[in-house]
């Protein structure tokens, strides 16, 4: 009789470990980038050479201010809050990581854009200090009186809004390392005379009353609010650079346009809102006066 042996263990195969995925990545760049990418410190060299020329001569003429009882009470600490945050976002939008991701999203890119545009210049504007006095004769107060003039200030913004926002012009401002930079910068400079319209911060230069300045407002608004409508219903992706990119979050290219619309819409809507409520005052102010003069015995 013999004896069968016990057959061996048989051991169980390994399991392996799911594999790691690795991030989405588009030419080197990361796709799903975290908060410390975004923000991280890429400079723009001309950019921040402006910003820190803006910063130091505000804080320099702000300081010399606070030596006075006068130049205090025209200077607020309000007032350097706003200019201070204008400055910091001014910051974020130029200085950041976000500019590293202007191939993968031009929803990020327009967001950008739209914080220069829209956020910043009233900030730096309402900044200023109260009752600043230049004559309407001296060199600088020509130049600012003509740059302030609304014709002037309309005009070189529908420029900007439409130029850059066409495909050529757009395109180049992708791709191009020479357009890259000029858009922000454009955009900020272009904007800083609308607000200058819009908000009077010089009014011994500048003539425009209220109800000017809320149609001045409207009219202003015009160019961002037809382009926003285009990008909102297009059908179609209408700008090279971004037709076949892989684009940041999984998102489509035709989406990034559309959530290109919507920012730029909803940004320019607290400007329409201020030119609405000039408007409003200025109607007000005239109906006012009507009726005193109408009441008063012949």
């Amino acid at each position: 009789m013999t004896t069968s042996l016990p057959a061996p263990p048989v051991s169980a195969p390994p399991v392996s470990a799911p594999p790691v995925s690795a991030p989405p990545v588009s030419g080197g760049t990361d796709l799903n980038p975290s908060a410390a990418q975004l923000l991280a410190f890429t400079p723009d060299w001309p950019m921040l050479a402006l910003l820190v020329l803006s910063a130091g001569a505000y804080f320099w003429a702000f300081a010399r201010a606070r030596r006075t009882e006068g130049g205090r009470a025209r200077w607020p600490g309000w007032k350097v809050a706003l200019f201070s945050l204008g400055l910091g976002l001014w910051y974020v939008a130029t200085q950041t990581g976000t500019r590293a991701y202007t191939g993968q999203s031009m929803a990020l890119y327009m967001g950008r854009l739209m914080v220069l545009a829209e956020v910043v210049p009233p900030l730096l504007v309402l900044g200023l200090p109260r009752g600043i006095t230049l004559s309407r004769q001296s060199p600088l107060g020509r130049v600012l009186g003509l740059l302030l003039d609304p014709w002037v200030a309309l005009a070189v913004w529908t420029a900007v809004i439409i130029f850059w926002n066409i495909p050529a012009g757009f395109n180049a401002s992708v791709v191009s390392n020479t357009a890259a930079p000029l858009l922000p910068t454009l955009y900020l400079l272009s904007s800083l005379l609308v607000w200058g319209v819009v908000l009077r911060p010089l009014p011994t230069v500048q003539a425009a009353g209220v109800g000017n300045r809320g149609g001045f407002g409207l009219l202003a608004a015009l160019p961002m609010m037809a382009v926003a409508a285009v990008w909102l219903y297009s059908r179609e992706v209408l700008y090279t650079p971004y037709v076949n990119a892989l684009c940041l979050w999984n998102l489509t290219p035709l989406q990034n346009q559309q959530i290109s619309g919507w920012i730029m819409m909803i940004a320019g809507l607290p400007a329409m809102a201020l030119a609405f409520v000039q408007l409003m005052m200025w109607l007000l102010a005239l109906a006012d006066g009507e009726g005193n003069q109408t009441s008063k015995p012949g």
